[in-house]
């Protein structure tokens, strides 16, 4: 698969690859973009071109993944894509996910069971992943911030107590899909399951390498600064 430069026009990119479109709206670049490039647009858009097209690219390829360059990069430019990231799922994904398995419910009066299932299972995710983002957003994030602008360690956390902690929310999606696909009665709207399938395939693709990004790149830039105050 092919890796985007910078120099590559906008479009050319989504063109080539679509489901970056919300990728492009978490660093505030919206649709209208003409024959510009990337880097005209990272420059217009006040955005580091270099983060830019390494989150672009790790996310068209899942082969790609710049570590090294990705270590350059600020903790504080890295939450804040991620923050953008957390509140995407919430205000958009989710809630396109809660409309289309109420639809499918409603579109199959005679599987109660096998969707109650499905329903059962994913309220409960939901809420976990609710608690997984919000312990990030509360007490990792913040904490990765005041280290990097104090300088000052914390006696009492580090981010390895974070990696302990992360749960790899990601893998449950699968779960749910198999429990659809193996037990839902033939008795329902196809389009409907079929959006509903798609949707929650690609929020775990998306979810999969966000996951990446902090375990990758985020704990061990957060370790980084932790051991050389440290010393």
């Amino acid at each position: 698969m092919e890796i985007f430069k910078k120099n590559d026009k906008l479009y050319h990119i989504i063109d080539h690859n679509y489901h970056l479109l919300p990728v492009l709206n978490r660093f505030g670049i919206n649709l209208g973009f003409r024959d510009k490039t990337v880097e005209e647009i990272c420059l217009e858009h006040n955005i580091n071109t270099g983060f830019f097209m390494a989150i672009v690219n790790t996310y068209h390829n899942e082969e790609y993944f710049p570590r090294n360059e990705l270590l350059t990069f600020s903790p504080l430019e890295i939450i804040s894509y991620l923050r953008k990231t957390h509140s995407y799922y919430f205000s958009y994904t989710i809630p396109k996910l809660d409309d289309l398995l109420n639809r499918l419910i409603a579109s199959s009066p005679s599987d109660f069971k096998g969707l109650q299932m499905v329903d059962v299972f994913y309220k409960k995710y939901k809420k976990e992943l609710r608690q997984h983002i919000d312990h990030e957003e509360e007490k990792v994030f913040p904490y990765v911030i005041n280290l990097v602008k104090t300088q000052q360690p914390d006696s009492e956390y580090t981010i390895r107590n974070f990696e302990e902690e992360h749960s790899n929310v990601e893998e449950k999606l699968n779960d749910l899909k198999h429990l659809l696909i193996k037990y839902i009665t033939p008795d329902y709207d196809e389009n409907i399951c079929n959006d509903f399938l798609i949707t929650l395939s690609l929020f775990e693709k998306d979810l999969e390498d966000h996951a990446r990004i902090e375990d990758k790149i985020l704990m061990p830039l957060t370790i980084e600064i932790e051991n050389k105050l440290l010393k």
